[in-house]
């Protein structure tokens, strides 16, 4: 597969006073193992990891993706406490179109609640839109996921509908995913918006 600019200037390092974000690599495995097994994490994910074995091959997905150019994936370090914290990738890179999406994202569950998702989301969309020129973000979620749901249009994401049947899910069921976006000409109001939830969830910032 051959790398468009997109695929090169997606994947560096992102960060600030919060949170890291840096393109996977082997030496991420057992942070990530560590913080990986509860199965609250997996709830709304299109895959489940309870064994090594499902982690190694979710690992080794990361991995393969990131070498191909498919995603760009991300892990997420927690700056107060210097540990890693979860993942995040863009994929679906349509540069011609001025499109990507940003998911495949998961957090410990000892990581959730503390603006580290929305910081991780305020670097990722600042990248997007101020160096590699996006027009338009997509986030996608399942509908049952009312959390994900909240955080996205609290935010200031635009919900935009749902496509229905759209994926099988592990426990059988057929999931009807939402989709929701950012576009350019609003990513400024946005990125004010997640200034102020981050700073409301860590004072000092």
């Amino acid at each position: 597969m051959s790398r468009t600019a997109w695929n090169r200037s997606a994947s560096t390092l992102l960060q600030n006073e919060h949170v890291e974000l840096h393109p996977v690599s082997e030496s991420d495995r057992e942070p990530l193992r560590r913080i990986a097994f509860d199965e609250r994490i997996w709830t709304y994910f299109v895959s489940r990891v309870e064994t090594d074995a499902d982690f190694d091959a979710f690992f080794d997905a990361m991995l393969a993706d990131q070498d191909s150019g498919k995603r760009a994936v991300y892990v997420i370090v927690d700056k107060g406490s210097g540990e890693v914290a979860g993942s995040s990738s863009y994929g679906n890179l349509a540069e011609a179109d001025g499109r990507l999406e940003i998911g495949w994202s998961w957090l410990g569950v000892n990581f959730q609640g503390k603006g580290i998702n929305r910081w991780a989301k305020y670097l990722l969309l600042r990248h997007a839109f101020d160096v590699m020129g996006a027009e338009r973000v997509e986030f996608k979620t399942d509908i049952l996921n009312a959390q994900a749901r909240a955080g996205l249009r609290k935010t200031g994401a635009y919900e935009e509908g749902v496509l229905r049947s759209f994926n099988p899910m592990p426990e059988g069921r057929r999931r009807d995913a939402v989709y929701y976006s950012v576009l350019r000409a609003e990513w400024p109001s946005v990125q004010d918006q997640l200034g102020r939830l981050g700073r409301a969830v860590n004072p000092s910032a």
